[in-house]
């Protein structure tokens, strides 16, 4: 027995959406026959999640399987939660259990919505902004107060790894191979634009000053024993030829040559003049040996001469000092007692010296010409013939020897005004004079770079004199 098909009852066409009235079997706009459309189940709806397509209305839906017998499912599990095994058969271990929350949630439990059934978050929120590789400088004040470090383990190094820098301008970012900070982008000060070194009696400080773009001084400081036991303190100070070529390596070259052949020479017994003399000339071998190097040849210009540097130094002996010098670097004597004059133990290589011994000019007119710093003497391949300076003194008093650059001198020329910049405690504490030496140059401007190692003299029983 055949059945009619009952009409479905729906309010819009199925094939062209038109609006119907009740009890149309047929679409007015398309002639859509309604009696095919199947009726509607009376079960409860099922909707489609994450994109997926219902089945067609009509079908004979089988009872889900782990449901509870009435259309609703059991609980979902991620597949996390449940057991498993790994590729060799083995049961995987459980997931760790999650960490008690050390802070309040920054929304409020009423506020939170609540997350749609059967779907899992395990992606944790992405932060508003990532970290940088250094801590903000800002906020380092804050986090030492709220997360002190845990203390180090005993026996072992307290602080920061010795490898890894610290920045100079915020003190808190690390400084990467460039030499810039990974969180202030600060270029650090390179290895030569400051340097202190401090050996027995004798010290010395170089600083780049305020205008160069790098440190072309160098210095050499060192003690060692004359053969009879006797101390001995050595002190050279070299400045680059700023324009020649490679006046940095020049400097640095002649300072270590310079005081290794002092310190293997005085132990020998040779004499501290004869030393010092041949100490210039393993300084000028080594300067003359750098425009034989491929850094040389790359770095010349036509307009440029070969390395090229001035050199000064000092020994100071039981009763003897002895100075040597090649340009315009500068060996002062400062009395321990200020009532007693001070002295200028060195005479410049340069056109202003010349003026001034030649009788053309006195010193304060060749010192206010603007070729009064041309030097006439250097170490260097293309230096003139090689003349070392050298002298030898007994002072009768304790004092304090200033071997400078002119990047000291310039802004205290005279003994009385050298005198003047010395601390009186530098005998006793040579590199915190050295130190205010330096500054007394940066505060005067700093134009050039500034180098100046102090070596203290005791008290001789002997009486002063040239030797």
């Amino acid at each position: 027995m055949s059945q009619m098909p009952q009409q479905a009852a729906v309010s819009k066409c199925p094939s062209c959406e038109e609006p119907l009235e009740s009890g149309d079997r047929f679409c007015g706009a398309c002639g859509y026959d309604l009696s095919v459309v199947p009726a509607r189940p009376e079960d409860s709806p099922t909707l489609a999640i994450n994109g997926a397509v219902a089945a067609p209305d009509g079908v004979d839906w089988p009872v889900a399987r782990d449901s509870d017998g009435h259309g609703r499912p059991a609980p979902v599990h991620a597949a996390a939660e449940l057991p498993g095994t790994d590729s060799g058969g083995s049961p995987l271990l459980p997931p760790p259990p999650p960490a008690p929350p050390t802070a309040p949630p920054a929304t409020p439990p009423a506020a939170a919505e609540p997350s749609a059934p059967g779907v899992r978050f395990d992606r944790p929120d992405e932060p508003d902004e990532y970290p940088l590789q250094a801590p903000d400088p800002r906020l380092t004040a804050e986090q030492d107060t709220a997360a002190p470090m845990p203390a180090p383990p005993v026996g072992s190094p307290a602080g920061p790894p010795a490898a890894e820098k610290v920045c100079v301008a915020c003190r808190a970012g690390r400084v990467d191979d460039d030499g810039y900070c990974e969180n202030c982008g600060h270029a650090q000060p390179r290895e030569r634009d400051h340097m202190e070194q401090e050996s027995g009696p004798v010290a010395a400080v170089s600083d780049r000053g305020l205008r160069h773009h790098r440190n072309e001084d160098a210095f050499s400081v060192g003690c060692t024993a004359l053969p009879d036991g006797a101390p001995a303190s050595v002190a050279i100070v070299c400045d680059g030829v700023s324009s020649a070529t490679r006046p940095d390596d020049a400097s640095l070259a002649a300072s270590r040559a310079a005081g290794a052949s002092l310190l293997g020479a005085l132990p020998r017994g040779t004499h501290p003049q004869q030393a010092m003399h041949d100490a210039i000339l393993a300084a000028s071998h080594a300067v003359n040996a750098l425009a034989d190097e491929p850094a040389t040849a790359r770095q010349q210009a036509p307009h440029q001469n070969a390395p090229a540097c001035t050199l000064v130094g000092a020994v100071v002996t039981a009763g003897l000092l002895v100075v040597g010098w090649v340009g315009d670097s500068r060996v002062y004597w400062v009395p321990a007692d200020r009532s007693t004059p001070p002295a200028r133990l060195t005479e410049d290589d340069s056109w202003a010296a010349q003026m001034v011994a030649a009788g053309l000019m006195n010193e304060a007119e060749a010192y206010a010409d603007e070729r009064a710093h041309a030097i006439t003497g250097w170490l260097g391949a293309d230096a003139y013939e090689l003349e070392p300076h050298t002298a030898s003194f007994k002072p009768d008093r304790a004092g304090v020897v200033v071997v400078c650059t002119d990047g000291l001198w310039n802004y205290a020329e005279s003994a009385e005004e050298m005198a003047d910049a010395v601390p009186l405690d530098a005998a006793a504490r040579p590199l915190h004079g050295a130190r205010v030496l330096v500054g007394h140059a940066l505060d005067g401007g700093g134009h050039d770079n500034v180098t100046v190692a102090l070596l203290p003299f005791p008290a001789p029983p002997q009486g002063a004199g040239s030797a």
